[in-house]
């Protein structure tokens, strides 16, 4: 018990801590601009107009990784260029709404969209590692257990045991494929483990499950996703 009220509270606290991170950053931006608009000339003022120059557009691979890095036996199993979930289209977006346009993906979506406030947050996050378990993996808890975490995240928002779940294949460091190996922190203070290359295939494992990354590499505009076959439940608390 005292394991999962920990868990519970971890989790609750990183993603709180996020939110409230991002919410400051917007207040320290809104005041800059302010006090901004105070320094500047009116309309009636003498003084010269500046001449500015517009910054060159970063194209999406180059703001948020590279399309080539990507990897792994399924990733033909997404849609093809141009259309809503392809990789061309899930790189402009932040990493929650580019999940939710990918076929692969609509039962983990389904999962965050339970916890309130949880995509904002993650779509809200200056970068993000997140692996995420394709539709087959939910498939394989059984459908009473779903159904019962789902509820308690309608009941329990960001305390709830799927919030702990979730947050456990979340790292809060954007890795790309060649910087992802080893053990990595997670946003609920435990670790995972990430082996293997993309060649070879790569897998991860948080010591009581081991996952297959199916297509790995993924850049979104604030997230590198890594889909895998299976559900993490290290972080499951006990019943």
């Amino acid at each position: 018990m005292k394991l999962q009220t920990l868990r519970r509270g971890t989790a609750a606290a990183a993603i709180l801590t996020m939110s409230l991170t991002l919410a400051a950053c917007g207040e320290e931006d809104d005041s800059s601009s302010d006090s901004g608009a105070s320094d500047t000339p009116s309309a009636t003022s003498d003084a010269p107009e500046e001449t500015t120059t517009d910054a060159p557009e970063e194209t999406p691979s180059e703001a948020t990784g590279d399309l080539d890095a990507v990897f792994g036996p399924a990733c033909d199993q997404l849609p093809a260029d141009g259309e809503p979930g392809s990789l061309t289209g899930m790189v402009v977006d932040p990493v929650a709404t580019a999940a939710g346009t990918n076929p692969l993906l609509t039962q983990l979506v389904g999962a965050v969209g339970a916890v309130e406030g949880l995509d904002g947050v993650l779509n809200s996050a200056p970068e993000l590692t997140v692996f995420a378990p394709f539709n087959g993996a939910f498939e394989e808890i059984p459908p009473a257990d779903l159904t019962a975490l789902v509820d308690g995240a309608k009941a329990d928002g960001v305390n709830s045991d799927l919030a702990v779940i979730l947050s456990h294949h979340v790292l809060p460091t954007r890795l790309a494929p060649d910087a992802i190996v080893g053990d990595q922190p997670t946003l609920i203070g435990d670790s995972l483990t990430i082996a293997g290359d993309p060649e070879a295939g790569m897998t991860v494992t948080d010591g009581t499950v081991t996952a297959n990354v199916l297509c790995g590499g993924i850049p979104t505009a604030n997230a590198t996703v890594y889909v895998i076959d299976k559900v993490l439940t290290g972080a499951m608390p006990a019943s």
